[in-house]
């Protein structure tokens, strides 16, 4: 009988979201963080020109795209590795530099995709205390061993959406040791409102920062993720890259997507305005909404049983949001900022809900 490898069969599968709804009920799907609207009619457009040309690999060395980037950004084209998503530079990173007897260094509540390739690269998973929901720069040190190898922090948080501020992150990597890699996630960044760019923090030689077209750019079906390399880094992760990764169509659009900037801001501040109206909702019913600067919020509830109940309603309705239990957040449901007619009947439905618990 073939056996897979150890680390592979103690491995849960990934947790999809369950869109499953009663049939005949419109799916409203608020779970999976993805964008309130279309790409950019230019990453449309872009995208639809190559199709003639997809009897070729793509670009291996993405050259467009890495040329759009670095022109909005003021970065190095050199510097820049592009994946599928975001999930493949995570990964290969990590099957990089870390192994059995390594440690992986995450605050409490990170990216759950953070665990899953420690566990691919047979290192050890540890985590950092969180003072609500907020990541804490003092205890990550704290949880710091000498063997540790990788630190990993999504800012803004998935699943918590809260933001640390660039001084802090700076912090973290000045009191850090020069030999630990620090890998800042920063996929929701763009929704970041007065955020002060990290991307220099590569020049020091031990830190990547991440980013993606999957969120505030509306590409979350091309997969494409880009980040900052220190050159060394760069070297040895690329080597772990499929090295056709990025479809010609996902490339054309995604710089496409990059330069048109005005419409990427019009996407964050329609989410903004509509995350907001969510929250105030939510906490005039007396649920906790931690402060968020993403696409999404986390709504905690009085009890894994208030939070089963109120998943119920939303689903009766075809409103399905994030259950946030694999987090060790049972009393959590995480809701997708979505176009403002769903979300208006998310609110009204948990209003409904509230209104039926408090007076049954």
């Amino acid at each position: 009988m073939l056996t897979p490898n150890p680390q592979v069969a103690a491995m849960a599968p990934y947790a999809l979201a369950d869109l499953n709804v009663a049939a005949g009920t419109r799916l409203i799907s608020l779970a999976q963080n993805e964008s309130l609207r279309a790409p950019s009619p230019h990453a449309i457009a872009a995208a639809t020109a190559v199709l003639e040309e997809t009897f070729l690999y793509p670009d291996p060395d993405w050259t467009e795209l890495r040329r759009a980037i670095a022109h909005v950004h003021a970065l190095v084209p050199a510097s820049i590795l592009c994946g599928a998503g975001s999930m493949e530079l995570i990964g290969a990173l990590m099957r990089a530099y870390a192994g059995p007897g390594d440690q992986i260094l995450a605050p409490d509540y990170s990216y759950a995709f953070f665990r899953t390739m420690t566990q691919v690269t047979c290192a050890d998973y540890v985590t950092a205390a969180e003072s609500d929901f907020q990541v804490s720069v003092k205890a990550l040190l704290g949880a710091v061993s000498e063997h540790t190898k990788i630190v990993c922090v999504a800012n803004p948080g998935n699943p918590t959406g809260t933001c640390l501020p660039a001084a802090a992150l700076r912090g973290l990597r000045e009191q850090l040791p020069d030999d630990i890699l620090l890998v800042v996630d920063e996929a929701y960044g763009e929704f970041a409102l007065g955020s002060d760019p990290l991307f220099d923090l590569a020049d020091s030689g031990n830190t990547v920062i991440l980013r993606t077209f999957s969120k505030a750019y509306s590409l979350a079906g091309m997969r494409v993720g880009w980040g900052v390399f220190p050159h060394h880094v760069g070297l040895e992760t690329r080597k772990l890259l499929n090295p056709n990764n990025i479809s010609a169509a996902g490339q054309a659009a995604a710089a496409a997507a990059m330069l048109d900037v005005g419409y990427m801001r019009e996407t964050c501040a329609q989410t903004t305005m509509l995350r907001q109206k969510l929250t105030l909702a939510c906490r005039a019913l007396g649920l906790h909404v931690p402060d968020s600067q993403t696409n999404f919020i986390l709504i905690r509830f009085a009890s894994e049983a208030m939070a089963r109940s109120a998943d119920q309603a939303l689903r009766q309705r075809g409103i399905l949001m994030r259950g946030m239990g694999g987090y060790g957040l049972p009393d959590c449901l995480r809701a997708t900022i979505g176009p403002e007619p769903d979300m208006d009947f998310a609110i009204e439905t948990l209003t409904d809900w509230h209104r039926q618990e408090a007076h049954p």
